[in-house]
């Protein structure tokens, strides 16, 4: 395969499973030989990577990298935008922020002027790599958008990539989609969408082959693949690792109901070893809750997301993760309660976790005139920190040994701590049973977790013994490989490697507004 080729992969809607599916041709196509990159040139995420150059992308870029076996870089990302409420985000261009604005400020005008650093960034992995997998964002039928867009046909207009179109089908009206997809396109986009993918089909796949006859038929496309629903992908995406839908929309800012949201090992405990229960505080703007997901891997230990605080009650370990809005935040556990329940549980000597703006608000103190502007605020004062928030991001990728382990994580965040006490634990602090720190990603350290699972067990009383062998790094390796199956297996390999390498299909034809007739 010659540099330079390319596909984007469209969605019919959002989490119709663009990331996926990207993630899956990229692992496909390393397997057999070729260097390919991820790229999406504007995500709107509150997961997010910190690179090795301190660059920080979205999650789903940096799992997508894992994929193809690189090296994330600001390049597969350019534009990442980061909602701190339903009208607002922070703008982190090649990997800094650049400032706050309104959606109508954004895509009033600002976003245009991207176009050019996106195009520069895909042009020069291209330029590197046999192929780049670009991901979409929402809907390229998002008419009213469509002439600043820069990360769907925006971008494969730019590219002249040919387009892939993927539709949910578990969620019905996918071949209305399909087809109102297409329809709403200009011609000169029209001509670039070369077909469609189904996702997440349950049943006996020839009781659907009538249907994509006939849209073929309309649409002159014809249908690359028709992946099955498969169970247990704990892969991240934009809005975090195998996401129940109920918790995935924590991107326009508000508290959302995510009861019955759990994740679990699949793997069952030693016998004799208790279940360990972990309870995530559902924090509105949640950041990085993919966090909790290294603790979901290790067998018998089950993770649930929580908003109320007698669901606190059972918990072995209760989690106050990452968030885009401390002060916010902390406004919620007060109001739901639960800010009195887990200083109960730090009376009682009952395990506490609070990961970034989590262990920002298990501190005494916070200053912020740049985040919330709310000036001096109380913490829940269960760990002897200030915080004062700084202009300036700490993006860091730090690591060191910790509870006699070796421990890597990563850094995102304004606020500054001032440890005035406890004992050490990573860049933060730990008070009886009460810990914090800045850093995400340190349980997806394998000995570390286990260390760290043995105390919280210990603390709760519970007969819970990590499993020696869990490893992280495997597991997510094993997924990634999975996602490569599925297209390997379930797609027209032969027809994807040729859009690829040669680019749209010609005489492609229009499908006008209302058609057929």
């Amino acid at each position: 395969m010659s540099k330079g080729g390319g596909l984007l992969v469209a969605g019919t809607t959002s989490d119709a499973g663009k990331s996926v599916v990207t993630a899956g041709i990229c692992r496909w196509l390393v397997r057999q030989g070729v260097k390919v990159a991820p790229f999406k040139g504007q995500n709107m995420s509150l997961n997010s990577f910190v690179t090795r150059e301190g660059a920080e992308i979205g999650r789903a870029q940096a799992m997508q990298a894992q994929a193809a076996r690189v090296e994330p870089t600001a390049l597969m990302n350019p534009v990442l935008l980061k909602p701190g409420s339903d009208r607002s985000s922070q703008v982190v261009l090649m990997g800094r922020p650049v400032g706050e604005l309104s959606a109508r400020g954004y895509h009033g005008g600002r976003q245009q002027a991207l176009l050019g650093t996106v195009v520069e960034c895909l042009e020069e992995l291209r330029s590197t790599y046999d192929a780049v997998i670009c991901e979409g964002a929402g809907s390229p039928a998002e008419i009213n958008l469509r002439r600043n867009d820069i990360v769907n046909m925006g971008i494969a207009r730019a590219a002249r990539f040919p387009v892939v179109v993927v539709g949910d089908i578990d969620r019905g009206g996918v071949f209305a989609q399909f087809f109102g997809t297409t329809a709403l396109l200009a011609p000169e986009d029209q001509e670039l969408v070369a077909g469609y993918l189904v996702n997440k089909f349950r049943g006996d796949v020839t009781l659907l082959e009538p249907g994509l006859d006939m849209l073929l038929g309309l649409t002159g496309r014809r249908t690359f693949g028709v992946l099955p629903y498969a169970h247990g992908l704990g892969i991240d995406e934009e809005d975090g690792m195998g996401v129940p839908p109920a918790r995935a929309k924590s991107k326009a800012g508000g508290s959302v109901s995510l009861r019955g949201a759990v994740r679990e090992s699949v793997v069952a405990p030693p016998v004799g070893a208790d279940v360990l229960r972990v309870a995530v505080c559902a924090v509105p703007l949640m950041s990085n809750f993919t966090d909790v997901d290294a603790l979901a891997a290790e067998p018998g230990v089950v993770v649930r997301f929580v908003d109320r605080p007698e669901e606190l009650a059972d918990a072995d370990l209760v989690v106050v993760p990452g968030t885009r809005g401390t002060v916010k935040a902390l406004a919620w556990l007060r109001e739901r309660g639960l800010a009195d329940a887990i200083a109960r549980r730090a009376a009682e000597g009952r395990p506490v976790l609070g990961i970034c703006g989590g262990f920002q608000a298990l501190g005494e103190h916070i200053e912020d005139e740049v985040e919330s502007r709310a000036g001096e605020v109380a913490g829940l004062g269960l760990l002897p920190v200030r915080v004062r928030f700084a202009t300036e991001k700490t993006l860091a990728r730090p690591s060191g040994e910790a509870l006699g382990e070796p421990v890597e994580g990563y850094e995102i965040h304004h606020g500054v701590a001032d440890v005035r006490g406890g004992e050490p634990f990573l860049d933060g602090c730990r008070v009886g049973a009460v810990w914090g720190t800045h850093w995400h990603g340190s349980l997806e350290s394998d000995g570390f977790r286990r260390a760290f699972l043995t105390q919280v067990a210990r603390a709760a009383g519970r007969r819970f013994v990590p499993a020696p062998d869990t490893s992280f790094g495997a597991l997510r390796e094993e997924q990634l490989d999975r996602l490569g199956d599925l297209i390997e297996e379930h797609a027209d390999t032969e027809a994807l490697w040729k859009l690829i390498e040669q680019g749209p299909p010609a005489g492609l034809p229009f499908i006008a507004p209302g058609a057929p007739s």
